[in-house]
């Protein structure tokens, strides 16, 4: 499977079913994400962002996943989303409407495990534009 198969199956796994399983066999036990001046480690972020961002956003989809650049052992990508938001996702209340976002996904492999991560995204701007 190529990095861009690969990146597929892992977002498909993890945020379009909620397969919390996919977290060991994809990502090292060093993995570090990267997401504005805040930076998070290991299993247990990924395993707790993906139940925050499933719990608030039931029926969330993958809409599309469109890869930017790559060179060996580095990704870049973008990847879109869309669902109904359903629940509180860090202080911002449910509006119960349809979402859309976007983000920037920069991923470093070690072999075939993500060790490392850039992420950009709109989320929370675009959760807040549906309190109006």
């Amino acid at each position: 499977m190529d990095r861009f198969e690969h990146i597929k199956y892992i977002v498909d796994q993890l945020i379009g079913q909620g397969n919390l399983t996919i977290v060991d066999a994809a990502f090292s036990t060093d993995y570090l994400a990267h997401a504005g001046e805040k930076t998070h480690n290991g299993h247990k972020f990924i395993k707790q962002f993906t139940k925050q961002v499933r719990t608030a956003i039931p029926d969330i989809k993958i809409v599309k996943i469109e890869i930017l650049s790559h060179s060996d052992d580095v990704l870049t990508w973008q990847r879109t989303f869309s669902g109904t938001h359903k629940a509180d996702l860090k202080g911002i209340p449910a509006s119960n409407k349809k979402v859309k976002w976007y983000e920037i996904v920069v991923s470093r492999f070690d072999k075939d495990k993500i060790i490392e991560e850039w992420v950009a995204s709109d989320l929370a701007f675009q959760l807040m534009l549906k309190l109006k």
